[in-house]
């Protein structure tokens, strides 16, 4: 009896279990069949699903009055989709179509991304001039597998076969070639596309949509790239915005990587850092306010999810909308900017340099007020329209106009420096504003060694006191007053007022030399006593930039505020709703100089201002000082020397505004306020033509 009954319990547990199952079974095929049909039937058709980013606009870049310098134009782009581009196993089939593209864009002009470090000329291989990072990249074991002293015969050859290249020309190769090469560099899948070419025109991207069959794998982007509003007007300050390289890939990724190491973010944190992360294709600024303000410019990409269903019809989703890059206002006017850069190169084009040495030089105006710089020119220049297809002509031009003379280039200052020491002298209670002393032409206080006074025409032999010393630029007086004040004490004023150091623009910018034994010992040489009253005129190793004379100058029109000097008058958001940075005044020293001492140095530049003929007629006074100094340079081996010429100037003399420095080389100062007087027209006389004044100013030293 007990088993009958522990077999019927047995029986009766089973049939309860089995119940219980097919109950459950039931209940879910209800569920799928009835509840989340719709969720199941969508999930039955769909064959794929993928996410990609979308592209934020890059923001604009404008003037203090509100005019776009550079900003976003529509652009279509050619790009090579992995998901649908033939496999790298069907190698015949790539080559094919690439090299169709190729003869495509070459037949309409249009330029693709292509580039090997190999050469063919003469019938002979050669690896191209810096080159070694690309030619280690070829010759990596994972690629060609070649030996580290493979010559570019071989790695042609091992390209060939590497790419399996048939039926076509060394040429043909070595275009296929290098978009191949670039793909390869570029991490090229299915979750990184390719982009081949830019600023395709709307009839080629029709004529490559009606061969889709052939062209498998080539898509058309709506994109879009910088333009400029005049690509000639301050391309060395704007800057360049291209692809990133290898480089400054490594670099933004490894702080992107370092920012993910914060454990206090939280996840929506991190998907922005991932949004913001930089692809091995994505472009970024390369120098200027491109690359200075590059974490504003740059937006924050998007997400977009794309279905692909079983009918191949193609569903896109935005999951998250990009937000568009900030704009940035710079305190450049583009109108005074455009003005100042002719009046520089009328007056460098009008003076071919001596000695084989060209003429070179730059221009800058700044706020006293505080240090915004309303333009800054460099000549010779270039055009940022034509930058990327010219680099290799601007890189081999001798007369260098990459290069940003007025924040970069450093030169012995000459009399310029002569306010400063006299405000020195002032303030040490070395002289007195009456106090004379009497140009003798010749400086014979040392025993070893005399100098030389050489603008003596009007004072020689004469007793002068400071005022006067400014506007003859007497070298006696100030060999004297730079004696007693010794090199410390004077170095110690010129770094008061910004000479020898930077002035704090967000751009690159050399530091400079302020002359002394510390500077002289580190060359292994030795400071003798004569290279101070040298040091006094501007010579001996002073080396000062442009736009540091300006906030030289600057400081001495306001009184001895020393400001950080800056381009970026403020940012804005991407719909320019929301102010997110307002540029105020820096302070970076406020020195409390003796207005005596001040309004006598002051006196003695208007003195010297008024002695220009340029500046006769204004309405107003202008305190300058002019400046001469030699300089030497190396021309085809063979040493050089020349002089440069300065005048640094500030305006109105009794209520400063804005301060002119002009920086020449190969010329001397005579002639400068010509050009320093337009300057101060096209500022005070906005709106009108500049006028080209025909009087010669008086050439000081």
């Amino acid at each position: 009896m007990r088993n009958t009954y522990s077999f019927k319990m047995r029986t009766t547990a089973f049939i309860v279990a089995v119940l219980l199952v097919v109950s459950i079974f039931i209940a879910d095929l209800f569920r799928i069949q009835i509840i989340d049909r719709d969720e199941y039937k969508a999930q039955a058709i769909s064959l794929s699903s993928a996410s990609s980013e979308i592209d934020a606009l890059r923001g604009e870049i404008l003037d203090s009055n509100g005019q776009a310098l550079v900003y976003n134009v529509r652009s279509n782009s050619v790009y090579i989709d992995a998901s649908y581009f033939p496999s790298s196993s069907k190698k015949a089939e790539r080559n094919e179509i690439l090299l169709s593209l190729v003869k495509l864009f070459e037949q309409n002009g249009i330029e693709y991304k292509s580039s090997l470090p190999i050469i063919y000329s003469n019938g002979k291989f050669s690896f191209a001039e810096d080159s070694s990072k690309d030619k280690k990249y070829l010759i990596q074991k994972d690629f060609l597998n070649l030996n580290f002293y493979a010559t570019a015969q071989n790695c042609y050859d091992a390209l060939c076969e590497f790419y399996e290249f048939q039926d076509m020309t060394t040429e043909e190769i070595l275009k296929v070639g290098g978009i191949l090469f670039e793909m390869r560099k570029g991490d090229f899948s299915k979750s990184n596309p390719f982009t081949l070419a830019e600023n395709v025109p709307d009839t080629l991207v029709a004529l490559l949509k009606e061969q889709s069959r052939f062209y498998r794998g080539i898509e058309i982007r709506v994109d879009t790239v910088r333009a400029f509003y005049d690509g000639t007007i301050a391309p060395h300050i704007i800057g360049y915005y291209d692809y990133i390289s290898a480089d400054e890939y490594d670099r933004v990724t490894a702080e992107y990587k370092e920012k993910l190491e914060d454990e206090s973010l939280t996840e929506e944190q991190k998907e922005e850092l991932e949004l913001k992360a930089y692809g091995m294709t994505d472009k970024i600024g390369k120098f200027g306010i491109e690359s200075a303000m590059e974490d504003e410019l740059r937006g924050t990409n998007g997400k977009v999810t794309t279905t692909v269903n079983s009918d191949g019809t193609k569903t896109t989703t935005v999951t998250k909308n990009p937000q568009n890059g900030n704009n940035v206002i710079l305190t450049i006017d583009a109108d005074l900017q455009k003005k100042v850069q002719d009046l520089l190169a009328a007056r460098i084009d009008s003076t071919k340099g001596s000695k084989n040495v060209a003429a070179a030089g730059s221009i800058v105006v700044m706020d006293v007020k505080d240090f915004s710089v309303l333009a800054c020119a460099t000549y010779p220049s270039y055009d940022l329209n034509t930058y990327k297809e010219n680099i290799v002509a601007l890189n081999k031009d001798q007369t260098a106009p990459l290069w940003n003379r007025a924040l970069r280039s450093t030169y012995e200052p000459g009399s310029t420096v002569k306010p400063a020491v006299a405000l020195a002298g002032l303030e040490e209670g070395i002289i007195t504003a009456d106090q004379r002393i009497k140009c003798t032409s010749l400086y014979t206080f040392f025993s070893d060694v005399t100098f030389r006074c050489y603008n003596v025409g009007a004072h020689a032999g004469s007793e002068i006191n400071v005022k006067e010393a400014l506007r003859y630029s007497c070298n006696i007086f100030f060999y004297e007053v730079g004696r007693q004040l010794g090199i410390s004490k004077m170095n110690e004023y010129f770094k008061m007022l910004g000479l020898g150091s930077k002035t704090g623009v967000e751009l690159t910018e050399a530091t400079g030399i302020v002359a002394g034994p510390e500077e002289r010992q580190a060359q292994g040489l030795v400071w003798y006593p004569g290279d101070t009253v040298q040091a006094a005129i501007g010579q001996a190793d002073n080396l000062f930039t442009p736009i540091q004379l300006a906030a030289y100058v600057s400081t001495l029109a306001n009184g001895g505020t020393k400001y950080k000097a800056h381009f970026v008058k403020s940012i804005k958001s991407a719909d320019y709703s929301e102010t997110l940075y307002e540029a105020e005044p820096e302070v970076l020293t406020q020195y409390e100089f003796s207005r005596s001492s001040l309004r006598t140095v002051r006196d003695g530049m208007v003195m010297m201002g008024s002695s220009q003929a340029a500046f006769q007629g204004l309405p107003y006074q202008v305190a300058a000082k002019t400046g001469t100094a030699e300089a030497k340079r190396k021309v085809n081996g063979v040493t050089v020397e020349f002089t440069n010429g300065f005048m640094i100037s500030y305006a109105p003399a009794d209520d400063p505004q804005i301060a002119v420095v002009i920086a020449i080389e190969n010329v001397t100062s005579g002639g400068l306020g010509n050009y320093v007087r337009d300057v101060y027209e096209a500022y005070f006389n906005s709106g009108s033509g500049v006028t080209n004044s025909q009087q010669s100013g008086t050439v000081l030293n």
